[in-house]
């Protein structure tokens, strides 16, 4: 079986349909999201209308969270005053442009998402089982891949939430951090897109570099009355 997945796509709709159509071109058989889809970018809610029209099914981020519920804050790790600082802005804008359809869309998602693929349990969630803003990075230490494995039933833990894509296994598990299809920040501005494939011996991962336009994404953000900040680290992959 060959699944597709979108990790934060943070209000990127070119991004998306870049992605998209590579996934569709390489006949996956599903697509998931993994939530996060506004924020940091102007199309909230074209990103919405897209994954809603195009029966992407998917878990709710941090992110998708808070705008929902209007919360103060959004969840996230500043690391430094002007990355709070700019974050800040770009929630206050997300919460004050995202229709009510959007809203209500962010707030049916799911927390995860399980289901069977050749005789595995693959588990969606957008940073970890039951906590969706915990910033597991590929260095973290194996005790906690494994404390991580059995807080989730599944033989493939699929999830996002830092921007950067790795696989690993263990302990006869198979951990996938999809990336970020919409903000990635491994140096690499292009879209991520996670193509996993999965027979009953094996699980084969690809993470898929796909361009699209992204002055015309930058330029977006430049004049929807976000901080050019965020045209800056989009550019740079960062």
């Amino acid at each position: 079986m060959k699944i597709a997945v979108f990790g934060d796509i943070h209000g990127n709709i070119d991004a998306l349909s870049a992605a998209y159509q590579e996934a569709a071109g390489r006949k996956v058989e599903a697509m998931y999201h993994l939530g996060d889809l506004g924020g940091y970018a102007p199309f909230v809610n074209e990103v919405v209308e897209f994954l809603a029209a195009h029966g992407i099914e998917g878990v709710q981020g941090n992110y998708d969270e808070a705008v929902a519920n209007n919360r103060e804050h959004c969840g996230c790790k500043y690391e430094d005053p002007v990355q709070a600082e700019m974050s800040e802005l770009s929630f206050a804008w997300t919460k004050g442009h995202a229709s009510q359809h959007s809203r209500e869309f962010m707030q049916g998602l799911p927390p995860e998402r399980t289901f069977l693929a050749e005789g595995k349990r693959v588990t969606l969630f957008h940073a970890a089982p039951h906590k969706n803003n915990i910033y597991w990075y590929e260095d973290r230490p194996e005790k906690f891949f494994r404390e991580m494995a059995g807080k989730a039933d599944a033989d493939i833990l699929v999830y996002g939430h830092t921007h950067k894509p790795y696989k690993k296994e263990l302990g006869g598990k198979t951990f996938v951090n999809a990336g970020s299809v919409g903000k990635p920040k491994d140096g690499d501005s292009r879209a991520c897109l996670t193509v996993l494939e999965i027979t009953p011996d094996t699980v084969s991962v690809d993470f898929i570099r796909v361009p699209y336009d992204v002055e015309k994404t930058a330029a977006a953000i430049a004049s929807s009355g976000l901080p050019p900040y965020f045209a800056e680290t989009l550019r740079k992959g960062m």
